[in-house]
């Protein structure tokens, strides 16, 4: 249950981003980001607010774990829209690696999604996501994000 304990303090956020998604490019844009994680349930929830300076927008996720199903669910919402997505990211860390599966939009059309997280130590981490636009046969990496605590 204390899956994402190592993501309470301060980081910074190293992102890197494809330009164009589901369109076969491999033109990525990078910017900065600084993010403050908190845990809350004795472990058993995690909160963070992320702020990307050079966009002009901040996001925030909250981490919750299922006593019952032995699993994180994870919800999104930044700033832009000052909306909660309710469609959560489920799944589980095995060991220093943590894989979560859920459904997204992208341009007016449903993906599956992947987050992969991967603790490297206690002062570094990444956070990929990934859409599949065919139910998962293929992934394709668009956004990471290289934490290094502050």
């Amino acid at each position: 249950m204390n899956d994402f304990d190592f993501l309470a303090g301060r980081w910074n956020v190293a992102n890197r981003k494809l330009v164009k998604v589901l369109a076969g490019s491999d033109v990525w844009e990078e910017f900065p980001g600084h993010s403050v994680a908190t845990r809350h349930f004795d472990g058993g929830a995690s909160f963070d607010e992320i702020t990307f300076p050079t966009k002009g927008f901040i996001g925030m996720t909250l981490r919750v774990f299922n006593q019952e199903t032995r699993q994180w669910s994870i919800y999104w919402a930044n700033s832009r829209t000052g909306v909660l997505d309710t469609r959560p990211m489920v799944g589980t860390f095995e060991g220093d690696r943590g894989e979560f599966y859920g459904e997204e939009t992208h341009e007016g059309r449903p993906v599956r999604c992947r987050f992969i997280w991967t603790v490297h130590g206690p002062d570094a981490a990444r956070w990929e996501q990934a859409f599949s636009a065919d139910d998962g046969q293929t992934w394709e990496t668009n956004w990471t994000m290289d934490f290094s605590r502050v």
